[in-house]
Order: structure tokens, then C-alpha cells, then sequence
């Protein structure tokens, strides 16, 4: 026999159930319709028919971006600012945080550095102080401009802070004791215990850099040092160019293929899939990285 303090359990979770799958399409359906309409003709595209299947079948889209050498050459730069960056990131906050979870006592000055931290997290430079930096260090056009802006993000710095703060101080105590360094306590004791926050950090890190776009817009003056994103928005279909530069029909054709419509979504779909990739293999330690890495001060 089912009572009203059940009934009104399972219908609770009947509501959350409801609020979550409703969440969920209104998440998923947008981007069903964006890889619909990567699939579709221009004209189909132009029509504004598409909803989440392809009209008039078709890979054009894709074709005028993977046909493009540019392409591949602006996905290499992006992955290996990826990979740069991430490397950075962890070696950096890692070495900041480790201190500063340490207390006044043990670390003389540390509220100084972290007032200097919080300060500089919620006031930036800006964008031309930073973009001179970058020029008188002579860094244009080269990929470490994409990289160092970014190399120590503070945000990640306070949260692993946090993470160090929690873990129990018996187990650096016990190291300490058994002859272990500074280095080989942060090594052994508390980075295995902080596989969730750097997990966390390491997603942001990889999320934060490919996707970023404005960075090689400011800090590249040629087309052949733009990472992927900044590359992928430049594409375009200009059929007045093709026109005055003496296309043939048949370019005009193949041209005519694309609209701006299904190339901009055709940008959109691969440009997530390295994240789509990542996503799963990180997502298990999100959350709990996030909540116990969150600020306690």
C-alpha cells in the first residue's frame, strides 16, 4: 500500500525527472537543428525549413572547410596551444596554490599575495595594456602570444588553494616524518589526493583555449598563424569576390552550394567535437573538483 508520504515522494521525483528532461531538450534541440542544417542546402537553409533532419542532403559545407589547407594547418596550431597551455596551467597553479593553502604561520605573507591575487582577478588590465605587453616582448605572431595572457588563471589558483586546504594535514605530517621534502609532499601527498580539482582545472584550461577566438585576432596579423576558431570565423562565401576574380561557372556552382547559414553551422559542429571528445573522460570529475575546491575563505 502506497502512502501519502510515498506518493508524494515518487511524484516529486516525477517533477524533477520532468524539469530535467525538459532542461535537456532545451539544450540538445538547438544543437540538433545546427547539425541539421550544416547537412542542408542553401537553399533549404536560406528557406528556413530545416528543423532537426537535413533538407536536400548535402556535405558542402564541410567540404569548402576540410578542403581548405589553412584549416588543418590552424587545427595543428590550436591543438599544440592546447596542449602548451594546459602544461602551463597545471605546472603553474599547481606551484602557486600549494603555498597559499598553507597558513599565515607557515607561509609568512600569504594574505599579501592573496589580496594581490583577488585584486588582480577582479580588476584586469584590459586589452591595450595587454597587447602592448605582448608587442614589447616581441611576441606577435608567435604562438606564445596565444599561451602566456593566460597562464595563470586565478580562478583555478583559489580553487585548488581550496583543495589543498582539505586535504588532511596528517598525511604531509607522516611524510614529513619519514623524511620527505617540500617537493615530494606536493608530489606524492597532495596532488594524488587532488585528481577531482585538477581534472576540473585541466577542463577549463582545454575548454578556455580551444575556444577561444579573440586572441588570435588581436595578437596574429597573418591568416597563417590563426588558430582554428579565430580561422573558422573568418570563412565566409563571398560569390562577388569569386565574380571578380574571373571564377569559372563551375566555381560559381560548387560556390552556390554553400550559404552563409549552413557554413556558420558547418563552423559550429566542428569546432565542438574536440570538446565533445574530452567531455566525457573529465565530466566525472567535475563536479566534485568544482564543490570542493569552492571558495571557504
Amino acid at each position: 500500500m502506497v502512502t501519502k508520504k510515498g506518493l508524494r515522494g515518487n511524484l516529486g521525483r516525477v517533477v524533477i525527472y520532468l524539469i530535467v528532461l525538459l532542461l535537456g531538450l532545451i539544450c540538445l534541440l538547438p544543437l540538433l537543428n545546427i547539425l541539421a542544417l550544416s547537412f542542408s542546402s542553401s537553399d533549404a537553409a536560406a528557406a528556413n525549413i530545416v528543423g532537426f533532419w537535413p533538407v536536400k542532403f548535402t556535405v558542402a559545407a564541410y567540404r569548402k572547410i576540410l578542403e581548405d589547407g589553412q584549416f588543418w594547418r590552424s587545427f595543428l596550431i590550436s591543438v599544440a596551444r592546447v596542449a602548451i597551455q594546459l602544461a602551463l596551467n597545471l605546472v603553474l597553479i599547481v606551484l602557486m596554490a600549494y603555498p597559499l593553502s598553507k597558513s599565515e604561520r607557515e607561509f609568512k605573507g600569504r594574505n599579501i599575495y592573496m589580496n594581490l591575487l583577488i585584486f588582480a582577478m577582479l580588476f584586469s588590465g584590459g586589452m591595450i595594456p595587454s597587447y602592448l605587453v605582448v608587442r614589447n616582448l616581441g611576441l606577435i605572431n608567435t604562438i606564445w602570444a596565444l599561451v602566456l595572457p593566460g597562464a595563470v588563471p586565478i580562478f583555478s589558483v583559489i580553487m585548488v588553494m581550496n583543495f589543498f586546504i582539505g586535504v588532511p594535514k596528517s598525511l604531509a605530517e607522516a611524510a614529513i616524518i619519514d623524511g620527505a621534502t617540500p617537493l615530494q609532499v606536493l608530489t606524492k601527498v597532495y596532488i594524488p589526493c587532488s585528481k577531482p580539482v585538477i581534472a576540473t582545472i585541466a577542463l577549463f584550461s582545454i575548454v578556455g583555449s580551444w575556444n577561444d577566438f579573440f586572441g588570435g585576432l588581436i595578437y596574429m596579423t597573418k591568416v597563417a598563424n590563426y588558430p582554428l576558431q579565430t580561422y573558422i570565423q573568418t570563412l565566409s562565401v563571398r560569390l562577388e569576390d569569386i565574380l571578380n576574380s574571373g571564377g569559372s561557372l563551375t566555381t560559381l556552382v560548387n560556390a552556390m552550394e554553400v550559404s552563409k547559414q549552413n557554413l556558420n553551422a558547418a563552423k559550429i559542429v566542428v569546432s565542438v567535437i574536440p570538446l565533445l571528445l574530452i567531455y566525457p573522460i573529465l565530466q566525472k570529475y567535475l563536479i566534485t573538483g568544482i564543490v570542493m575546491g569552492s571558495v571557504k575563505e
